[in-house]
């Protein structure tokens, strides 16, 4: 990994490195005239002159995404060949880092946490929008506490950029739907993987079906979860029986 602390992309200068992961590193920015602190996404990779100009076009169409739960996507570019994103920061982190691996969340947290980004993806949906990274590590923490979809697109700007094989899936294994595995996401599969997310925070682990045989006979894999997410969507159904159907009825998956 490369070390950018103190370079400048675009008018940032990268003050510190927040984190990392299969597509991207993400760096606290400030602005070099304006005390104003931002999150900058660094892909990993370094983009010809025609994906340059696709990646720009992809990013625009992510910086259109305006919603309360959205992480806002405010500017983009390309500087010697290397993509990146300009984000808002959110302070205090993901819900991973809130609910390690393991935690028991409370309904309540549950039910609260699950409105909101079951509103942010209705609306990412609503404009032809998949966001194909639904997890934990991608629900940010704001300045009011406020939780946060993050990543919207990121795993398919990397895609695009030529840098993964056209034949490898985009996504976290775990959460991914059958379709999604398969080369064919739709918005079902972000529902699936909110889906996942709910069980895993109610039973403190995640369904593993990926050791079943689902690469092969998908359908399974959907039944799999579906059977084991029963009794945690019951419980969050009694407390908020709007909520659960509102999340989950509208794209229902077949």
């Amino acid at each position: 990994m490369t070390d950018r602390v103190g370079q400048q992309f675009g008018n940032y200068r990268l003050v510190a490195l927040l984190g990392q992961g299969g597509y991207a590193e993400v760096y606290l920015g400030q602005h070099v005239r304006l005390e104003l602190q931002v999150a900058i996404k660094v892909l990993h990779t370094h983009l010809t002159e025609q994906e340059a100009e696709h990646f720009q076009q992809e990013a625009q169409t992510i910086a259109k995404l305006t919603h309360p739960a959205i992480v806002r996507v405010f500017d983009f570019d390309v500087q010697e060949g290397v993509p990146f994103l300009v984000m808002d920061y959110a302070p205090n982190g993901s819900l991973r880092r809130r609910y390690p691996k393991g935690t028991v969340v409370p309904l309540a947290q549950i039910v609260s946490h699950v409105k909101q980004m079951a509103s942010a993806l209705q609306y990412a949906h609503d404009h032809k929008f998949i966001h194909r990274d639904v997890k934990p590590e991608n629900m940010l923490l704001g300045r009011q506490e406020e939780v946060l979809l993050s990543d919207f697109g990121l795993a398919a700007l990397a895609h695009s950029s030529g840098s993964l094989s056209t034949q490898e899936a985009i996504g976290t294994l775990v959460y991914m739907a059958p379709e999604q595995i398969e080369g064919h996401p739709r918005p079902a599969s972000d529902q699936y993987a909110l889906g996942v997310v709910v069980y895993e925070w109610r039973c403190s682990h995640r369904t593993w079906w990926i050791n079943r045989p689902a690469l092969s006979r998908p359908i399974w894999g959907r039944f799999l979860v579906m059977r084991q997410s029963k009794e945690a969507f019951s419980s969050w159904s009694q407390a908020d029986p709007s909520a659960a159907a509102s999340t989950f009825t509208k794209h229902p998956v077949t």
